[in-house]
């Protein structure tokens, strides 16, 4: 009979926290480098791209590296739409708000459920329809308020739709990724080579490497983005122990609240009336697209019974 403790360490609940922890804390003390010590943005991605090879590492340890051409192609799609977000997010922070930010952020399953629609045919489910147009209705929202009742049409606005767009599309590789069997590690290592792929387009957007800043500055970047990189590696530690469709929706919905939650309490602002609405909106509606998204995929796997890849002579390398 398994012990209390073999059942906590196979469940996806311990590791979901820690995700909802690590990136609501992140999200919402990310700026605080170049809100406070005039740290570069591009510098912040730079820390961040550095950090995400501890987790790349740790991901890959008893796991097989696919070498297949297609899990390269795969790999830097996923991985430079990824980096390419983040590097617009750390500008975007600069700006805007955090805690508009990220809901708006969030409804990037509308992006990956538009191209599914568009590009493979497929059908939107009601609920992801809902989750679509309570999404639509937050942008307008978030467009006409920035938290304390005045008018935008900002520069952080542009660049968080932009973030939401790359993010859903790279939802939509990584899931072709999945159909031609290339694994989790392997997704990730991509992740992690295509954000050092951009650290010198970083560099030139913060004018040099900023050798000058007070130390207080690249050490708290680490320490957030170390909070960012390590909660990628435990959404593929969650995924890999819970059914998706209670895992996605869950993670989704939780790590905004608590960013929403803490930069609130943290710089003592109250959004708007319709500021508010449209946090709300964006995340029940990015809530209902994934977990309608998550469970047409059961349902379809349940449908067409147990699937076999044939991976034929791809080269595989395990790390020990």
């Amino acid at each position: 009979m398994p012990t209390t403790l073999s059942r906590i360490s196979s469940s996806w609940i311990p590791y979901a926290g820690l995700l909802v922890l690590f990136w609501g804390v992140w999200g919402a003390f990310s700026a605080v480098p170049t809100s406070d010590y005039g740290y570069p943005d591009g510098m912040v991605y730079v820390v961040w791209a550095l950090t995400m090879i501890i987790p790349a590492v740790a991901a890959l340890r008893g796991n097989r590296l696919d070498r297949r051409p297609i899990a390269a192609v795969y790999g830097l799609l996923v991985g430079l739409t990824g980096a390419g977000g983040q590097l617009l997010l750390f500008k975007a922070l600069t700006i805007g708000p955090a805690y508009l930010i990220f809901p708006l952020i969030a409804l990037s399953p509308a992006i990956t459920v538009l191209m599914a629609t568009a590009l493979l045919r497929e059908r939107i489910p009601r609920l992801a329809a809902v989750g679509v147009i309570a999404a639509l209705i937050a942008v307008v929202l978030f467009s006409v308020s920035d938290g304390d009742g005045s008018a935008t049409g900002g520069l952080w606005l542009v660049l968080a739709i932009l973030i939401c767009v790359a993010w859903g599309v790279q939802a939509y590789f990584m899931r072709k990724a999945a159909t031609v069997g290339v694994n989790d590690a392997t997704t990730f290592t991509w992740m992690t080579i295509s954000g050092l792929l951009l650290v010198p387009v970083a560099i030139w957007m913060a004018g040099g490497l900023a050798l000058d800043a007070p130390w207080q500055a690249p050490t708290l970047a680490a320490v957030t983005q170390l909070l960012n990189a390590v909660g990628a590696l435990f959404l593929v530690m969650a995924f890999s122990r819970g059914k998706a469709s209670i895992v996605a929706p869950t993670t989704n919905a939780l790590a905004p609240v608590l960013t929403v939650i803490l930069s609130l309490v943290v710089y003592q602002k109250v959004p708007s009336v319709y500021a508010t609405i449209g946090i709300v909106l964006a995340i029940v509606g990015s809530t209902l697209m994934v977990y309608a998204d998550e469970k047409r995929g059961e349902a379809a796997a349940n449908t067409a019974g147990p699937l076999t890849l044939d991976r034929g002579n791809a080269p595989d390398v395990t790390v020990p």
